[in-house]
């Protein structure tokens, strides 16, 4: 065999073989905040870390995706946040969390403090989407689990 066939053979080895050992699916988990309670927000943030978790230990992928909207998004206001410190040490740990923030509550919440959307200060890992109710819908039709801790 040449130098190019076994270069290809190898390159299709370490192609198949991660494969072959990981779980068929990737796991995908929406978990909705919508509620203002402090004790809300960390359960959010505890099924976060427990699933990527487990799922870690057992060699499957997952996906989560926190979708702050209504009162919940003050989890992720950087002057607000009673999670703050959390949020940061989930999103430096575990890549597989993100955060959605819902910009109809962001524009709301700017009209009532008298700002700008903008001046309504997110954690700077949170993506800021339309709306986080119709993203729920969204990641639910795409076969996303959605929960409501």
């Amino acid at each position: 065999m040449n130098v190019r066939r076994q270069l290809l053979a190898a390159m299709f080895v370490v192609a198949i073989v991660p494969t072959a050992f990981a779980g068929e699916k990737v796991h995908r988990l929406a978990l909705q905040i919508s509620d203002g309670a402090p004790e809300k927000m960390t359960a959010v943030l505890n099924v976060a870390g427990n699933v990527a978790r487990l799922y870690a230990e057992t060699g499957d992928e997952v996906e989560i995706r926190i979708v702050a909207f209504n009162a919940g998004l003050n989890m992720l206001r950087t002057d607000k946040s009673p999670v703050l410190d959390r949020l940061k040490s989930i999103s430096e740990s575990m890549l597989n969390v993100t955060f959605d923030a819902c910009g109809n509550t962001r524009d709301n919440m700017a009209k009532i403090e008298g700002k700008k959307p903008e001046e309504i200060p997110l954690f700077a890992k949170a993506t800021v989407v339309k709306a986080g109710v119709v993203t729920l819908i969204e990641l639910s039709e795409k076969g996303w689990t959605i929960v409501r801790p």
